[in-house]
């Protein structure tokens, strides 16, 4: 699991441009162009959610992402919801593929990610930020960027507050996007989702092991 981290890691800094450079010091066989740089509000429309809190969810009925959830429950890609609430007049709906970034967070750090909603028909939450790309950019490709590239850090610079920091559209749209063609974002995005992919198994048989090593030091010892 940590070997697989520190991959992660290394590969998010050689796949993704550094330092102004116009190309990654990794690249994919057949990929040889410059990358763009715009900013993200040249490239994308921003919306936002419509306020829900906790004491709103159910047991069942419409599947509703939160914002507080995107630190503790969700990946770059979300495909399954596990929360529930009633629509109300007004709701913000996923259309499926827009990017989800929160508005409000602990730390500039904390706020500084994102995630791709797969499925259309989910409530969005207040305290989330919905960025639409246009075509010519993969959403994954964005998620990832935002949440460990350039953009990440400079998200957590435009943070602002003490106790809790905000993060608005305004300024997601000042945002610089370095994307290359649409063909190369795909396998960039590909890769990474593979990557999670093991991360998560892994993760989850180092959970199961040490539940089993804990029930066994108490059952084997008087």
């Amino acid at each position: 699991l940590e070997k697989l981290k520190i991959i992660k890691k290394s590969m998010l800094e050689n796949l993704f441009p550094q330092n102004g450079e116009k190309t990654p010091k990794i690249r994919f066989s057949g990929f040889t162009e410059d990358w763009e740089q715009r900013k993200l509000g040249e490239v994308a429309v921003f919306s936002k959610g419509v306020g829900y809190s906790k004491s709103d969810l159910k047991d069942s009925g419409i599947p509703i992402i939160l914002y507080g959830r995107l630190y503790t429950n969700y990946e770059i890609v979300i495909k399954e919801v596990d929360t529930f609430a009633d629509g109300i007049c007004g709701a913000v709906y996923s259309k499926g593929g827009e990017i989800i970034t929160p508005s409000s967070g602990e730390t500039s750090e904390d706020i500084s990610i994102a995630s791709v909603v797969k499925k259309s028909g989910v409530l969005l939450g207040g305290d989330l930020n919905i960025i639409y790309p246009q075509s010519f950019l993969n959403p994954i490709f964005i998620a990832i960027s935002i949440s460990n590239g350039k953009p990440h850090k400079e998200m957590a610079k435009r943070a602002q507050g003490k106790s809790v920091v905000h993060l608005h559209n305004v300024d997601l749209s000042k945002i610089e996007i370095d994307y290359p063609s649409i063909d190369e974002q795909n396998r960039i995005s590909s890769y990474f989702i593979s990557l999670d992919h093991l991360i998560t198994l892994h993760q989850s048989k180092l959970e199961k092991l040490q539940k089993i090593k804990k029930s066994m030091l108490e059952s084997m010892f008087v």
